[in-house]
């Protein structure tokens, strides 16, 4: 991307983060580094995952969390913090509030998702469900700040959080030294900053590359306006990354310090959260995922050795289904069709025979004899079947329509 001749001086250093590194001893785990030989045969070179899923609380949040609290004057500590999440900074505000024996109240949307509101509460803030989407949560937390005097602690909108977030760079350096490539998520932008600020400051050979969802992508329009801009709407199911306008810390240094930012669809998402799952065993959430659907996309854009960060782990169980069967129609392993038969006996067997000489393993049936748009000797069938792939997908269609059967969707 295009960088100014003149770039203004950035509000955190190197040594912001080794600070933050330093504070964080004992309370952000190392997290592992593992090897992934099926994605390093994809892109031709060695791939690293960074598994932030497996931090304290699920994710990379509770770094920059931790040293914004711990940065608070013995006065803004006794007025406590207060928080706007769907999920992910919830928990980190918690975690690190409680170790720091500072009271924290945290705003979540109506339909923020059980687990997550259960395990904020564990963690030991006062949780206040208020408004449906974030935009209303957020207006609710800065008021009670406004009211309470409590210190809003902003999910990716200040120094200390960068500072926090950069410390995974410093981790990376130190776990995979010959690293040519990083790739990392971009929501409102203070991880994937951080993280640039400790990498090019050590290693300003090292190409370090944002992903955001195609749905929620403020970063590319903000980047050739040159400032940050603000979407009209946004939508997908990667939420840890569903920022509809790029924090104003941040955008300098991701401007300034991030090579290029690209984006991933839904579809790619859902197909590197499968992968992630059943290649590496690693449980991750959409927005985790995103750096892995990045080098899905185009495997050949990036030198290795390359290290694809997982940030977080805490995808809902009811999403987690969605997502995975999403993903598995993606990878052309699961079909959905409806097609029209005669409706006398034995037609529905004669189907399903079909289907298992071309070993279709049917998941779900649903057979549909009383609708307005049938006709009287008709029946109409819908069928959910698990597959091998696009070769026995099509398969299975050209067996289809060799008995006879015309799908209709």
């Amino acid at each position: 991307m295009d960088r100014p001749a003149t770039p203004a001086p950035h509000p955190i250093t190197l040594d912001d983060v080794r600070g933050a590194h330093k504070m964080l001893s004992g309370v952000a785990r190392v997290t592992a580094m593992e090897s992934s030989r099926h994605l390093s045969s994809v892109v031709g070179s060695p791939v690293h995952l960074k598994c932030e899923n497996l931090q304290r609380t699920g994710s990379f949040k509770i770094r920059g969390a931790y040293v914004r609290i711990a940065g608070l004057s013995p006065e803004e500590r006794a007025a406590g913090v207060v928080a706007a999440s769907a999920g992910n900074h919830a928990q980190g505000v918690a975690l690190a509030a409680s170790l720091l024996g500072v009271r924290s109240t945290v705003f979540m949307p109506v339909g923020a998702p059980l687990p997550k509101v259960a395990a904020t509460r564990d963690y030991g803030a006062e949780v206040r469900l208020h408004g449906t989407v974030v935009d209303e949560t957020l207006r609710a937390a800065i008021a009670y700040a406004q009211d309470t005097g409590a210190v809003f602690i902003h999910p990716f909108d200040h120094p200390d959080i960068i500072a926090g977030q950069g410390t995974v760079g410093l981790e990376i350096l130190e776990q995979c030294p010959e690293v040519r490539t990083i790739v990392v998520g971009i929501g409102g932008g203070g991880f994937a900053a951080g993280v640039a600020v400790a990498v090019k400051a050590l290693r300003p050979d090292v190409r370090v590359v944002g992903v955001q969802a195609a749905g929620a992508a403020a970063y590319p329009p903000s980047l050739a306006a040159g400032r940050p801009v603000a979407l009209g709407q946004v939508a997908t199911m990667a939420d840890g990354i569903m920022v509809g306008r790029p924090g104003d810390v941040p955008f300098g240094l991701i401007r300034d310090l991030v090579d290029d930012v690209v984006t991933v669809s839904e579809d790619e998402l859902s197909s590197a959260l499968l992968l992630c799952l059943e290649r590496a065993k690693l449980v991750v959430e959409p927005a985790g995922a995103s750096p892995v659907a990045a080098l899905l996309a185009d495997p050949h854009a990036y030198e290795g050795p390359v290290v694809a960060v997982l940030s977080g782990g805490n995808v809902d169980p009811l999403l987690l289904q969605r997502i995975l069967r999403h993903g598995m129609s993606a990878a052309g392993r699961y079909l959905s069709l409806r097609l029209r038969l005669t409706d006398r006996p034995g037609a529905l067997a004669t189907l399903l025979g079909v289907l298992s000489v071309v070993d279709a393993n049917v998941l779900d049936v649903s057979h549909v004899r009383t609708d307005p748009r049938l006709g009287l000797t008709e029946a109409e069938v819908e069928l959910h079947l698990e597959t091998k792939g696009p070769e026995h997908c099509a398969a299975v269609g050209a067996a289809l329509e060799d008995a006879g059967y015309v799908v209709i969707a």
